[in-house]
């Protein structure tokens, strides 16, 4: 079992906590990190946890072997950084960095350093999308002609705080609370991006937000896309992918409906799972164990099914959606 360090314990970090503890055979929290330890106390003693208040003191305990960040996204690089030097695999909630030369930057501490990174896209893990990769990779689509998604929540109305309406924590419409989910599955499911063109309509700012956000994509290899985003809307989710023998749409957590040339319909209703207990065991299984004596299994690892490749190509088409909708022009994705 991995001992890690939990740094951030606002709302997502609580559930992060709560996913896993007491729960998981592959990690636990034996500590967390929060600048509000008097009113995070109580919740800590319900979750085995001891607190600190310093990112540096849980870098500094050698039993620590992994630190998982829900911190606020400018700090994510930096610490990042810090934690690789220091020896620790590092589990970072999205978005990775804010910027295309801070992941990379990130991306490369952590390979120098032999420590594994995983990035916290619990959507990668919702069984729709595991069966629409499936499915795409069975090839019933025939030739792939686009993808097109959207990705709404209420969190602006229900847990609003001052990030969210920072352009610097939460630029384009509150991009990095639904946005980077669908960026991820497109680069996941399409490759690449060579050029993104965004806008945003704002119709309230400030504390609980309106506003909508559309991003037209082409992709590297000629395909096209897009998507959209409304904050304070009911929760939807539905990632669309068109071929010239049949369509597949994952809609929400659990369904999958593909539709093929001549008029037939398949409906996959899936098992729920909790994604983000299954985000942070597929961390665990990539970071190599101890051996023990007798136990040659310790030894077997399951790479973090988001590649490090893919983790920078998310952030360089993130990136260039933030300059499309800052400059209102199409911007080509660095490479």
């Amino acid at each position: 079992m991995i001992n890690a360090a939990l740094i951030g314990m606002g709302w997502w970090g609580k559930n992060i906590a709560q996913s896993v503890q007491h729960k998981s055979k592959q990690i636990h929290f034996s500590l967390g990190v929060t600048k509000e330890i008097n009113e995070t106390q109580e919740f800590a003693n319900k979750m085995s946890m001891q607190l600190a208040d310093s990112f540096e003191f849980a870098l500094a305990q050698p039993e620590i072997k992994a630190v998982v960040l829900a911190t606020p996204h400018s700090l994510h690089a930096e610490q990042i950084i810090a934690a690789a030097n220091a020896g620790k695999h590092v589990f970072c909630e999205k978005p990775l960095t804010l910027n295309y030369a801070q992941a990379q930057e990130a991306i490369g501490a952590c390979a120098s350093n032999g420590v594994v990174l995983a990035v916290g896209q619990n959507k990668h893990f919702w069984p729709s999308m595991e069966k629409t990769r499936e499915l795409v990779n069975s090839n019933i689509l025939g030739q792939i002609l686009h993808i097109e998604g959207h990705y709404s929540n209420e969190h602006s109305s229900k847990f609003f705080s001052d990030w969210r309406e920072s352009p610097a924590e939460s630029p384009a419409g509150g991009l990095t609370g639904t946005g980077i989910h669908l960026i991820e599955a497109f680069v996941n499911l399409m490759g690449p991006a060579s050029q993104v063109r965004a806008s945003v309509s704002s119709l309230r700012a400030g504390a609980d937000p309106r506003d909508t956000t559309s991003v037209s994509i082409q992709f590297v290899n000629g395909l096209s896309g897009y998507f959209a985003m409304v904050r304070a809307t009911p929760i939807f989710w539905r990632v669309h992918i068109f071929g010239d023998q049949a369509s597949i749409e994952a809609v929400g957590e659990n369904e999958v409906i593909v539709r093929y040339k001549g008029g037939r319909t398949d409906r996959h209703t899936l098992a729920p799972v909790d994604s983000v207990k299954a985000e942070l065991e597929a961390f665990a299984n990539a970071i190599p164990k101890d051996f023990h004596e007798g136990d040659i299994s310790q030894l077997k690892t399951t790479p973090y099914p988001i590649s490090p490749l893919q983790m920078g190509q998310t952030i360089a088409m993130f990136e260039s959606i933030v300059q499309s909708v800052e400059t209102g022009n199409t911007i080509g994705v660095p490479a």
